[in-house]
């Protein structure tokens, strides 16, 4: 079993296969996995540690591996005004979601009750399935503890 020990900034390395994970799991720190080769695995990191799309880990036996973002269930909202886009981005971090956001394009985790929501305030919604990749939030965290470090 390979164990991956952090991520590699060393652009010339090359990667052996890939690892591809949803969001939920490119946030754990700790965990097996299956290889997209069918290797087993574990991956262990420093807590805290978000893997992206195209970061390469490298392993104690010094095995490269580039990390893949897996197709999600998602939802994209789509504006073409910059105030409703604001309103609209609003009241999803008001409800601590995680975002992606791009112009004129707010992309987040398949909801239909927050579909409904940006339908109604104007925004255009639609479901798609493709890699996930939000903000990491002002204090640098994780998409799933942005916003959450506010120095209490």
């Amino acid at each position: 079993m390979i164990e991956f020990i952090d991520k590699t900034e060393d652009r010339a390395a090359v990667a052996v296969t890939t690892l591809t994970l949803p969001l939920d799991l490119r946030q754990k720190s700790r965990q097996r996995v299956e290889l997209d080769n069918g290797q087993e695995a574990a991956v262990i990191l420093k807590r805290g540690t978000v893997l992206h799309n195209n970061d390469m880990l490298i392993a104690t036996d010094k095995t490269v591996i580039r990390v893949q973002a897996a197709n999600e269930l998602l939802s994209a909202a789509r504006c073409n005004d910059p105030l409703l886009f604001a309103r609209a981005c609003y009241h999803l971090g008001n409800r601590h979601m995680p975002l992606q956001i791009e112009s004129g394009r707010i992309v987040y985790l398949h909801d239909h009750v927050l579909d409904d929501m940006l339908r109604g305030l104007g925004l255009e919604v639609e479901q798609v399935s493709e890699p996930f990749e939000p903000e990491a939030g002002a204090y640098g965290g994780s998409a799933d503890n942005a916003g959450h470090h506010h120095g209490h």
